[in-house]
């Protein structure tokens, strides 16, 4: 199958519970589209920000989301929640096929420090197979700032990227171009959905493997359907970037090491000069 619709979920959230509104519009979205076949939220869509929200998986939150992944014969991403894991929280995002089976969580590996307090940092990438299409990987939010994180996730074989976001700064205009950049250097779909009203500034975005944006949304609720293409992608890998640019294959053919991965030569004098992550103070 070379054909596969995903779609993204630009909802206006409180950050109270939110989990009946989110069913809601998915069961919309699937009468409306019903050849739509993964739909993906923003991070912490659920609860929003709030720790005491904060739950053990699998949860109430998450197996709703499984029957409602099983009702809708959906994959579905709903975004993240913040789970609890013995005297630590992490931001968490499920992966759950259209069985209602969870096949996999995603612990966000960069927390938006020092921002994003009292959250852990998950250490393991995430990619995974849907049958007979190709090979996704999830990051969240922050982690798209990282491109070695879009990089691994390419170097296992993620040909798509879902980015659920929780953005409502005014660096969101960044994040388009990091959306983008992401999807250019590793050839690959990359889905930035971010949450809108309370909670985030919308604009979510779904870029190709040629950098072509597909689509962007606006600041208010969106339904994103989008159709990719896994054969076109596969093609830009083999030829490049219009012909040109082969990055993945330059990256695997290349011998170089790079010490700013390398153990303990990852200490860097220059950024140490940099001084604590913190919040910036008045000067």
């Amino acid at each position: 199958m070379s054909h596969f619709a995903i779609a993204g979920l630009q909802l206006e959230l409180s950050g109270k519970d939110n989990r009946y509104l989110i069913q809601k519009e998915i069961e919309t979205l699937k009468r409306r589209f019903p050849w739509v076949q993964m739909v993906i939220l923003g991070e912490l869509a659920t609860y929003g920000p709030d720790p005491a929200a904060s739950q053990t998986l699998p949860g109430e939150a998450e197996n709703l989301y499984c029957q409602i992944a099983k009702d809708n014969n959906i994959w579905l991403i709903p975004g993240s929640i913040l789970e609890k894991k013995n005297d630590k929280t992490y931001n968490t995002a499920s992966v759950i096929d259209p069985s209602g089976s969870v096949i996999a969580r995603y612990r966000k590996m960069f927390p938006w420090h020092p921002y994003e307090t009292n959250v852990t940092a998950g250490d393991d990438f995430l990619v995974f197979d849907v049958p007979e299409v190709g090979r996704f990987g999830v990051s969240i939010c922050y982690d798209q700032w990282f491109p070695e994180t879009s990089r691994n996730m390419a170097w296992l074989g993620a040909e798509v990227i879902l980015c659920p976001t929780m953005t409502g700064t005014i660096d969101r205009e960044l994040e388009l171009c990091l959306a983008r950049a992401n999807a250019i250097s590793n050839q690959c779909y990359f889905f930035n959905v971010n949450v809108a009203g309370a909670l985030g500034n919308g604009r979510s975005i779904a870029v190709g493997p040629d950098g072509a944006i597909l689509h962007q949304a606006g600041e208010r609720s969106e339904v994103i359907p989008i159709e990719i293409d896994l054969d076109h992608l596969r093609r830009v890998r083999e030829r490049g970037v219009f012909g040109l640019c082969q990055p993945l294959k330059s990256f695997r053919d290349s011998t170089m090491a790079f010490p700013a991965y390398e153990g303990a030569n990852r200490n860097s004098p220059a950024l140490d000069e940099l001084g604590k992550l913190e919040i910036p103070k008045l000067d």
